[in-house]
This record gives C-alpha cells, structure tokens and sequence, in this order.
C-alpha cells in the first residue's frame, strides 16, 4: 500500500487541480441535461463515471422510472460512510438556455451552479484523496441523482437505502452567499382538488345543477387561510380549471395547490386540515362530491443537534479555507438533504461553489471560489 502523505501534500496536489476541475464543470455544464431529456441526463452521466473512475471507487448504477440513470460510487473501507451528494440533472430544456460564458471572474450557464460545480468539487477532493493514498481507508459514498430538480421521486429510495446508517450527508447544492451553510429547508408538498357537480342550463334549469365551480372556490378560499407566515407555512393555489360556458352550471372543476411547512408536525397538520377543508366546502353546495389527492413530496430538512454539531465541524474547515460559512435561514427549496435529513441522517447543504440565480438565465458561479470549497471538503 502506498505511504499516505500529508495534510500538507494533499492540499498541495488539490491545488494543482485547480484548473481541471473548472475543465470538468464547463464540459460538463456544455452538455444539456434538463431532466426530462434523458438522453443529455445519461450523456453527462456517462462523463461522470469517467471522471469517477478512480482507483478505490465502485460504481454501482440504478436504471431511471422515466428519467435518467442515478450514480453511487463507494469505498470498501468498513464502517458508517459520509455521504458526499449531487445531481447531474437541470431545469432548462434544450435551447432554452445554453452554454458556459465566463466574465468578471463569473462562469454563467445552466447548472454551473446547480449544480455541476458541486460534482467536479466532490471529483477533485476524491481524486486527490487517491492520489495521496487516504481513499481506501475512509469509508465514503458520493451519490449523483438524475431527477433531483422534479423532486427525486424516482431516485429516493435508493438514497434512502443508501443513508441509512451513514455517519453523515454533505449536499454540494449551490454556494450561497457568504458561503452560507444550509442546515433547514422547508418542506414541500402539492395536492390537487376535484369537484364533480351536475351540469344545467344556467337560464333554463338552475336550481336543478350543482355548481362544482362554487364549491372549489369555497375550498380555495379557506385553504388559503390556512397560511401562517409566522409559522412559515404557506399553501398556494395556482391553478384553477372548470366549467364550459358561462351559460351552463359546471358539472366539474379542479384546482392545484403548493404547500410549504417547516417542520413534519406542521405538515401533518396541514394536511388534516386541507381533508377538513375539503369535506366542508363539498358539503356547502348541495350535490356536488369532492376528492383530495397528494400530500408531502420532500418533508423538511430539521436541524437536529447531530446536524447542528456537523454545521460546526465543517464550519471550521470552510474557515480554514478563507471562507465565510455562517449558518444560512431557514430556505424554501427542497433538496436531496430533506430525503436524508427525515430519516436521520445529519445533513449540511449549500456546500458547493459560491454563486447566484440558479433556476435562471443568469445562472453564475464565482470561479475563485470553487478552490476554497473543495479545501474545505479536504479539510474535513
């Protein structure tokens, strides 16, 4: 076995990757991967088991439902892995925006922040632990999810099979500012509310229909009033769909609503009520039914003291590594941290490079802070 050498010789070799790490994101952020294509998902994935095949690593690769392949490389080394998590999928699709244009010191294109950069961070600190003869004997998993940006229904529970018992999850997600550490985000949910009624004609037979429309709004409007801002629980309907003419009693509507919750008692709670909700605004309009379906897609990443004392260890190598790393607010996206964190896992996020206006066209990471975050991964 080759002499593991020192803190210092590794940093010294991460250092010197410096440039090809900002090669790999680039070639990897050139190459279109918006979930849904999933062909330009399995292209940038095909690049990444390149990249990963490092000696020390396996790779173990699960099929995608209707999305792309998900990646999970090992070590052999016994014991409860750190868990080092990304995703290789993106939210624009092909020629919407596209591309890598570097100005001011800035790399802007479609997952340089969200989150390729973080991946070709992980790639570095991992080649260079091999590189210095430390891999074998540090017991890791780096997982890489093809549906994160549609919530990583598909890839969740081989993530979930493959968190527990780990001592830990890192999320390379986007850097924020300050280099603000991740360690609550709220929870997300969506459900969906049909009404079926009974079609009359609006002059001729209007005491004789059930108005499906009436009752949905009547659902809406008391849905709606169960946000609590202080609580920082929301419920948002954003679509609204029926009826055929104006002339006619709708036999039928829907409506489609977003829920945020920042604990799961709140989210259990949001849901009871909504079933309330919804049994109420039915029985108000006289022959109209109505059914409520969905729930919960991710629960909310919790801090728990585990995690509140991960956030410090790693606080501590961000700092070493020039780095800000205060604690960020609670954040309203969800991520594969949520996934981790409600089954117990302690989880940090946001660890990847620093940058801004991921989910837009102007999408950006800081190229001078990709360095300083892998040595903060080295550090710890």
């Amino acid at each position: 076995m080759p002499r593991v050498k020192t803190f210092d010789e590794a940093l010294a070799a991460l250092r010197a990757r410096e440039d090809e790490i900002l090669r790999m994101t680039r070639a990897w952020v050139e190459v279109n991967s918006y979930t849904e294509n999933v062909a330009g998902v399995n292209a940038v994935g095909a690049m990444l088991r390149e990249a990963f095949a490092i000696p020390g690593l396996t790779l173990e690769e699960k099929p995608g439902g209707r999305c792309g392949a998900h990646l999970f490389w090992r070590t052999a080394a016994a014991g409860a892995p750190i868990l080092l998590v990304g995703h290789h999928d993106t939210v624009f699709p092909p020629g919407h925006f596209e591309g890598w244009r570097e100005e001011g010191g800035r790399a802007v294109g479609p997952g340089a922040l969200d989150m390729k950069g973080g991946l070709a961070i992980i790639r570095g600190v991992v080649a260079v632990l091999a590189e210095v003869g430390a891999l074998a004997r540090l017991p890791l998993v780096v997982a890489s999810m093809a549906d994160e940006e549609i919530g990583s229904t598909d890839s969740r529970p081989y993530l979930e099979a493959i968190g527990r018992g780990a001592a830990c999850a890192l999320v390379f997600e986007s850097g924020r500012v300050n280099d603000a550490i991740v360690t609550r985000r709220r929870g997300v949910g969506a459900a969906r509310v049909v009404a079926t009624g009974k079609a009359a004609h609006a002059g001729n037979a209007h005491k004789d229909g059930a108005n499906a429309i009436w009752a949905v709004a009547r659902f809406i409007d008391a849905a709606q009033r169960l946000t609590d801002h202080g609580l920082g629980l929301t419920v948002n309907v954003g679509l609204v769909r029926g009826g055929t003419s104006k002339n006619t009693v709708p036999e039928h509507a829907e409506c489609s609503l977003d829920m945020r919750f920042e604990t799961v008692a709140d989210a259990e709670r949001l849901m009871a009520a909504l079933r309330v909700v919804c049994s109420e605004a039915a029985a108000s309009v006289p022959g109209v039914t109505m059914t409520l379906d969905g729930g919960p897609s991710r629960l909310p990443m919790e801090r728990s003291e585990a995690a509140g004392r991960l956030y410090e260890e790693y606080a501590a190598c961000a700092l070493a590594s020039g780095l800000a790393a205060s604690e960020m607010g609670i954040v309203g996206g969800g991520s594969d941290a949520n996934t981790l964190s409600s089954i117990g896992v302690p989880s940090i996020d946001a660890l990847g490079p620093r940058g801004a206006g991921f989910h837009t066209t102007h999408e950006y990471v800081e190229l001078a802070s990709f360095l300083p975050k892998a040595e903060a991964l080295l550090w710890f």
